[in-house]
């Protein structure tokens, strides 16, 4: 799992919350079904299960893969639409082409993310280069859906290339920890994402018996989805392992019923020992403030009414969504 690392993660600047922060206690502890995505990849489901008031802005996140693939075997998904909420397609393995209707795209490979604004609406496809599908090889990566609040939902698409070295690195006190900001920011340190509904993602590599204790935005919700290793989560060292996302609460506030206030920390430890296919700990970390605003979703809509989800469905069935351009190997 290379996507972005570095040599001595002592050179890094170091976070770590006041040692008098409340840890935020863990709520829930959910495991991701399995399932295929598109022309047949595997995906985990890692918020299958958890109530959205927990999640929101977040929708849905895929973790796709991890698998080894034959020649021939690489898949990716079809032209298909969106509106209403942004896709992060983020790639620790292998390689993914991505190309929309309103002329974003590009190649995406150990670290880089794709960040697509949808918007009012276009038309995108996703899908490995002609060489890997010939070759096979290793693939995995995330998809995750952020919510637009009804504001931005028909703004103008937008696409951002991000590519792995341009993720702010950060470390633990003792260097045991290597954290990748991708959007947001953390203790200060911004990563390279610009997001229109406040949020921070963080991908997070332990070392085995490494601990994290990250300050925490008061006004955000925290998740932490496992995406290889062993480790618990929260004070109280909930067990969590490769599959399984941990819903936080608020600091101080345990009751689930309870939204909105506390700031605290995130703590997530690595078990001393963890399994021998998988050397580390490694976390998407979540945060984000929610919209709080009626969401109706249906497949590749995500809007606030369903008169809006119909109109999103005839607009796309008259092509105002945008066409498919003419492109050799992913529009032909």
């Amino acid at each position: 799992m290379p996507a972005v690392t570095v040599e001595n993660p002592l050179t890094l600047p170091r976070v770590a919350a006041p040692a008098d922060a409340a840890a935020r206690p863990v709520l829930a502890v959910t495991t991701a079904p399995s399932g295929f995505e598109g022309e047949g990849f595997p995906v985990r489901r890692a918020f299958a299960g958890i109530t959205y008031q927990y999640l929101d802005p977040f929708i849905m996140m895929d973790q796709m893969g991890e698998v080894e693939y034959a020649p021939g075997e690489p898949k990716g998904t079809p032209w298909h639409p969106h509106r209403g909420f942004e896709t992060v397609t983020y790639i620790i393995d292998g390689v993914f082409d991505h190309k929309d209707s309103n002329g974003g795209g590009g190649t995406i490979t150990n670290g880089d993310t794709q960040w697509m604004t949808a918007g009012a609406g276009l038309l995108h496809i996703e899908a490995p280069p002609e060489h890997l599908v010939v070759s096979g090889g290793l693939f995995h990566g995330l998809q995750l859906w952020v919510n637009l609040p009804a504001a931005d939902k028909m703004m103008a698409p937008r696409y951002q290339d991000i590519r792995g070295g341009q993720v702010q690195l950060l470390t633990s006190p003792d260097g045991g920890a290597l954290l990748r900001v991708i959007a947001g920011e953390l203790d200060g340190h911004e990563g390279p994402g610009i997001t229109h509904t406040p949020i921070t993602m963080i991908h997070a590599t332990l070392r085995p018996g490494a601990e994290i204790s990250l300050p925490w935005r008061e006004d955000f919700n925290g998740l932490a989805y496992v995406l290889a290793g062993r480790g618990t989560v929260g004070g109280e060292r909930r067990p969590v392992h490769t599959g399984q996302t941990a819903v936080f609460g608020h600091a101080g506030t345990p009751s689930p019923g309870e939204a909105g206030r506390g700031g605290g920390r995130l703590v997530v430890r690595a078990d001393d020992k963890q399994d021998g296919n998988t050397p580390d700990l490694e976390v998407v970390l979540l945060g984000g403030r929610p919209i709080r605003e009626p969401m109706a979703h249906y497949g590749p809509f995500v809007m606030n009414t369903q008169a809006e989800l119909r109109q999103a469905f005839e607009d796309f069935q008259a092509g105002r969504l945008g066409t498919i351009p003419a492109v050799h190997g992913m529009g032909e």
